[in-house]
């Protein structure tokens, strides 16, 4: 279960002229990256002796992170498209992996990206009921238009704060849709009319994430910037992005009350080379005060936690995310390989290096707690 955090603080103040009631709510939200799935995981996952897949295991170092939040929320960046399962360049998982991110306490997911097309329409169609069926609330790819039309923007309602997600994609990979389906595109005029309407739902804080820029590249483009300041200019408070499967710098805007990290990195994947083998989990707090005269809602702290993708060098090979918090200090707890405790020793001071130097009011969460 979440654990619950500062749940309606009353406070009642005293002025000259009389006294009014004043309430603060709090919601945390923790943000993650590309949720991948290659051959090489894929094959690791499968027990011979069961038939089954089996992915509890690689995310039950990163669970006490995702029930610590009210809200954790990520990119699939692969389809549920059923057999045959499939890594890289057309991705079908195994749907235990929908089933795992949902026992490790994973809220909600977005699904628009350039792999949303790999399974065509059975793909967008099958992910989508897969989703549905195991309760993990998702957006950015849709069925039809009446089921967008219904569906979106996502609004979600956790603890008296009220949350609109938006999701969209640079592309597809060439793929062309297949209608009725619906695969959001970064389309400047679309998404303004989808932030007007989600204005309509009066939400206390608007926020896209989006598939964008160049791949490995550890700046954001010209492109990915023009767009931020599009979407803030237009209501957006939280701008987060994925696709390049590396990390790059994230802002806390503070006097302005936003928040961009360009990319997360890579949350789980089979990719092994350096800046590719791990990312960030952002976390942010947020806090709603209401009094008499209205309400206002703020980011009252941001911060990220590293994060490693550990694959065992013997036995299954299996995987594991390991959070930098955790294991930093004691890796050779569960890290017994020297060659692979140096690689976890490169992405920690590669990830540092960058984000030190180019964050605006962005730390590092280095408290295992």
């Amino acid at each position: 279960m979440k654990k619950i955090r500062g749940i309606g603080i009353a406070v009642v103040m005293s002025i000259a002229t009389g006294s009014f009631a004043q309430d603060t709510t709090r919601l945390s939200l923790l943000f993650l990256g590309d949720i991948m799935q290659h051959d090489s995981q894929i094959q690791s996952a499968y027990n011979s002796t069961t038939k089954k897949y089996e992915y509890d295991s690689c995310f039950q170092f990163v669970k006490p992170y995702f029930e610590s939040v009210d809200l954790a929320i990520g990119n699939l960046e692969f389809t549920l498209g059923g057999t045959p399962f499939k890594g890289y360049p057309q991705f079908s998982a195994p749907d235990e992996l929908a089933v795992a991110l949902k026992n490790a306490g994973m809220d909600v997911l977005v699904t628009a990206n350039n792999h949303s097309l790999d399974r065509g329409k059975k793909g967008v169609e099958r992910t989508i009921k897969v989703l549905d069926s195991i309760g993990l609330i998702h957006t950015g790819t849709f069925s039809d238009s009446a089921e967008r039309a219904k569906l979106y923007p996502l609004v979600i309602d956790r603890k008296g704060i009220r949350l609109a997600l938006l999701n969209y994609t640079y592309g597809t990979n060439g793929l062309r849709v297949t209608k009725p389906n619906i695969v959001n595109l970064i389309d400047t005029a679309q998404i303004h009319k989808d932030i007007l309407q989600a204005k309509q739902a009066q939400p206390d804080v608007i926020i896209v994430f989006t598939h964008w820029g160049l791949e490995y590249q550890s700046q954001p483009s010209a492109e990915q910037k023009m767009l931020t300041e599009l979407f803030f200019r237009w209501g957006a408070q939280l701008v987060i992005g994925s696709h390049p499967h590396v990390l790059q710098p994230m802002e806390w805007r503070k006097s302005e009350n936003k928040l961009v990290a360009y990319s997360l990195g890579n949350f789980v994947s089979g990719q092994r080379d350096r800046y590719k083998n791990g990312g960030a989990m952002v976390r942010i707090d947020l806090s709603k005060t209401k009094n008499d005269t209205g309400s206002a809602t703020r980011i009252d702290s941001a911060g990220y936690l590293l994060q490693w993708v550990y694959r065992k060098p013997t036995g299954k090979r299996s995987f594991y995310v390991l959070p930098v918090p955790t294991f930093e200090n004691d890796s050779t707890v569960f890290i017994t390989n020297e060659a692979l405790r140096m690689l976890f020793k490169i992405f920690i001071e590669d990830s540092r290096k960058l984000l030190q130097q180019h964050n605006l009011f962005f730390s590092e969460i280095r408290d295992p707690k």
